[in-house]
């Protein structure tokens, strides 16, 4: 299911939990009674609201770092086609390889990443990949320049490579449904006791409607941000798809 989908099923549950808590007689109740429950549901409102803070926090975080490694990607794939270019013509045939190995790298990466299960098979490198490092490493640098060219180049196609793999490692990191579900139950007790015992009107319901997709939203935002190659607001793979320009004939 997709962030939107789980969304809709805890506000349909926030919903659901509001009507129970308008069909039980809470007005009958004694006021010992009354402040138990009371009691009770601050200290679930007060785990729920630092939960969701904490979630929120985590969510944004794992957001950010992936847009860092992403960016990061994108410089590195730059600077290596410069450092070739500083190479000279015989890292032309790299060059072009990099450029045709754009396309495939970004496909694999945001396919990777858009899937929710755990990864369940092993990481493969692709035969695009691993000709563009034949490549590099095939270079036969004929000059003291060209030498440390090639180590600079050589490191920069190994940092490339780790940060590849840690995207593909991190892929998985997405906010557990159990866990969801918890924070839902609790969501769902707390919007209960809030018309347990107060007298339903237009006004109060409107009011916790409104509440309720404001609570809805923020599980939303949750699962969006955990997931940052999929959604509404997915990294956009066009700045890495257009790092390169063509090259001149």
């Amino acid at each position: 299911m997709n962030a939107l989908e789980i969304s809709g099923i805890v506000f349909a549950c926030i919903c659901a939990g509001t009507l129970v808590g308008v069909a039980l007689p809470g007005h009958n109740l004694s006021d010992d009674t009354k402040d138990v429950v009371r009691l009770g549901t601050g200290l679930v409102g007060t785990i729920a609201a630092l939960v969701l803070g904490l979630l929120i926090a985590s969510a944004k975080g794992t957001y950010d770092t992936k847009v860092g490694q992403v960016r990061q990607i994108t410089a590195s794939i730059i600077l290596l086609d410069q450092l070739l270019a500083q190479y000279g013509p015989e890292a032309r045939a790299s060059r072009d390889q990099l450029r045709r190995s754009i396309d495939p790298f970004v496909d694999r990466l945001w396919q990777e990443n858009k899937s929710v299960p755990a990864k369940t098979t092993p990481f493969e490198a692709t035969s695009t990949a691993e000709w563009t490092i034949t490549r590099v490493l095939e270079l036969s640098p004929q000059t003291d320049a060209q030498r440390s060219l090639k180590a600079r180049i050589v490191q920069l196609t190994g940092d490339l490579a780790q940060t590849r793999l840690l995207l593909f490692t991190q892929a998985d990191s997405s906010i557990p449904m159990p866990f969801l579900g918890v924070l839902a139950l609790w969501l769902t007790i707390l919007f209960a006791s809030f018309t347990l015992f107060a007298r339903p009107n237009t006004t109060v319901m409107v009011a916790l409607l409104i509440f309720a997709l404001s609570a809805s939203a923020a599980i939303f935002l949750i699962l969006e941000l955990s997931q940052p190659f999929s959604g509404l607001m997915a990294i956009s793979s066009e700045p890495l798809r257009h790092a390169l320009a063509p090259l001149e004939p």
